[in-house]
């Protein structure tokens, strides 16, 4: 009862999530994976739908796997005989046993359906395979039915008992007392395969754990059929730690496993979702990230390495200090406290504009901070800016600066609104220091309208002295006219 076996379903039940279809190769990329990660079955596919797909489970069943491989079938001797042709070790083969299903879609009684579910499970194990029996739409099946039927197959042959939450219509609650129902009932394993419908895929995977299963169906990311399955990282890392079951997984890779299932089937992680999401270890807010950089345990219930990921911390207007502080440190920066100040401030300004702040954002912020003048060594500051440009207007800006404490106005025109910026500052500081700008480029862009764009600016006076500064923000103008006057106060403090 300590061990939980998992039973991973992705190539199957997971290629059957709409959209997703594998080639053979693909399919064993998977496969190798999961036999990599330590699952304890692996269902190969459906061999009848096609020769492609016979061809991959004949593939993966020839290769040698630690995993068991089992092939899905119907309780059909053709489906069965497609199994046996791929050599693979197990047959799940299923069977609707509601009377929904069974009066509407397969046309049977229930007496036609046990005796079918009994052939299906004397003729597979008349031909050595393991035999895991699902009664289909389970949870929707009379219980007194469910019972006879795997009664019936146990007594036919059958390995284990598979209790599927077909429609994810089961609360945990009902999952448990079905499946503590059927495990009172049969002396073989019992397994649990859940759908995720109304969200309860995992919850209801783990009352099935509680009631007495064995064995948990899962798929990689909690793909598959409409909403999905119970996802394979949530239910091993739940059956780990509250729970404290063992199972044969290797927890390391599951990032790794669910990247490249992600890759292949084109189905992307939703950033929130658990252990494998990219914000899964993620930290934004101020008391979490104070919190995570004394003590990871205080907002992380596992390491993110124990996965295979990295914790985030995340920039931005709920970020604190301490969090940027440590995202700083990582990126190999070390501003000084009042530093640190000023980029928390300016972070937390561009984040209200709506902006998500990017590792180049803060690093673009941080240097234009760091390579300032200390403000009582400024001699040069900036009171006011405005620009005018357009097809017909000829681009003007007029500039108000404070200088040794008195304040000047100049108006400067230029072939853009930036050039007519830094000829108006040049024009007032002219008695000052006679500056040349022999350098001007923007260094980093992110993407977006709103990008936040880094100047760089490298000026030169009549003594051949040269001194280069920075700025950053979304308003090139303004960026470069915090620049150039960061250049002038260098230039003024190195002389």
């Amino acid at each position: 009862m300590d061990r939980i076996r998992i039973f991973d379903t992705t190539l199957r039940d997971g290629e059957q999530t709409p959209g997703v279809s594998l080639t053979p190769d693909e399919k064993f990329k998977i496969a190798a994976q999961l036999d990599k990660l330590g699952v304890d079955v692996i269902e190969a596919g459906f061999p009848v739908v096609s020769k492609g797909e016979a061809e991959a489970i004949r593939r993966i069943a020839q290769a040698g796997f630690k995993a068991e491989i089992c092939a899905l079938a119907r309780a059909l001797k053709q489906d069965i005989d497609s199994a046996i042709d791929c050599y693979v070790d197990s047959v799940h083969v299923f069977i609707s046993t509601s009377e929904l299903h069974m009066r509407h879609m397969l046309k049977m009684t229930p007496e036609q359906v046990l005796q079918r579910a009994v052939e299906s499970a004397e003729y597979a194990k008349a031909h050595g395979l393991l035999y895991e029996f699902s009664p289909m739409d389970a949870t929707r099946t009379d219980p007194k039915f469910l019972k006879e039927v795997c009664k019936a197959v146990e007594e036919a042959g059958a390995d284990r008992i598979d209790i599927p939450d077909t429609v994810g219509i089961a609360t945990p609650k009902s999952m448990y007392e079905v499946v503590k129902s059927i495990c009172e009932a049969v002396r073989i394993p019992v397994s649990v395969h859940c759908h995720n419908d109304l969200g309860l895929a995992v919850a209801n995977s783990l009352a099935g754990v509680e009631a007495g299963a064995t064995q948990v169906h899962v798929t990689v990311n909690g793909i598959g059929e409409r909403a999905g399955n119970a996802a394979l990282e949530e239910v091993v890392l739940a059956l780990h730690l509250p729970y404290g079951k063992e199972t044969g997984i290797d927890t390391s890779p599951i990032h790794e496993t669910s990247r490249l299932v992600s890759t292949l089937t084109g189905i992307r992680v939703q950033p929130h979702k658990p252990i494998t999401g990219d914000h899964a270890f993620a930290h934004e807010a101020g008391i979490h990230t104070y919190g995570i950089t004394i003590t990871p345990l205080t907002f992380e219930v596992i390491k993110p390495e124990f996965v295979g990921k990295a914790r985030r911390i995340i920039v931005g207007k709920h970020a604190g200090r301490h969090g940027i502080e440590a995202e700083l440190a990582e990126l190999g920066l070390k501003p000084s406290k009042e530093e640190l100040l000023e980029i928390v401030r300016r972070v937390k300004d561009l984040s209200d504009k709506g902006k998500a702040v990017t590792d180049t954002d803060l690093i673009a912020i941080a240097k234009a901070v760091m390579s300032q003048v200390p403000r009582e060594k400024r001699m040069v500051g900036l009171l006011d800016l405005a620009v005018v440009t357009g097809i017909k207007a000829l681009p003007t800006a007029s500039v108000k600066l404070k200088v040794k404490g008195k304040e000047y106005v100049a108006a400067e025109t230029g072939v853009g609104p930036v050039d007519a910026a830094l000829k108006a500052i040049e024009k007032i500081t002219r008695d000052l220091v006679r500056v040349r700008l022999r350098e001007y480029r923007l260094e980093a862009i992110t993407g977006g309208s709103d990008a936040l764009a880094e100047v760089i600016i490298k000026v030169e006076d009549d003594k051949g002295r040269v001194v280069s500064a920075r700025a950053a923000g979304e308003d090139i103008v303004m960026a470069s006219v915090e620049a150039m006057i960061n250049a002038i106060n260098r230039m003024l403090l190195k002389r």
